[in-house]
């Protein structure tokens, strides 16, 4: 389990973390900054969404709470490293937009779990 953990948390949250960041940087030619995590947003939702249903197979919700741990602590370091202290926006980074995201790249992982868990066979 703990070499799937690794596999799923670090492997997926830098996948994830990677296509919002690539997302952003694409963007950022086309949408004004202050509205950019709005519209990366429901993108990340439906991916991360897609792979917790399609590429995560485990039976165990504290597994979900464990992976929701790596991909927020990893989406708080490579926002920070790569995004306020690479680039310094000068109106700041953190605003409601990216403490959603934070939320959410915790959240998701147990949401979808549970749903799992309990969905009923067809």
């Amino acid at each position: 389990m703990h070499k799937q953990l690794l596999k799923d948390g670090l492997g997926w949250g830098f996948i994830l973390w990677l296509i919002g960041y690539f997302l952003g940087i694409v963007l950022f030619l086309f949408v004004p900054p202050q509205l950019l995590g709005w519209v990366i947003t429901p993108f990340g939702i439906a991916v991360t969404i897609w792979v917790l249903l399609t590429k995560i197979h485990v039976q165990q919700l504290n597994y979900y709470f464990k992976l929701g741990l790596v991909w927020a602590g990893m989406a708080i370091i490579f926002d920070y490293l790569f995004i306020v202290k690479l680039f310094k926006p000068e109106d700041g980074y953190y605003k409601v937009d990216v403490y959603l995201y934070y939320v959410l790249a915790f959240a998701l992982p147990l949401l979808v779990g549970w749903y799992t868990l309990h969905k009923k066979p067809s």
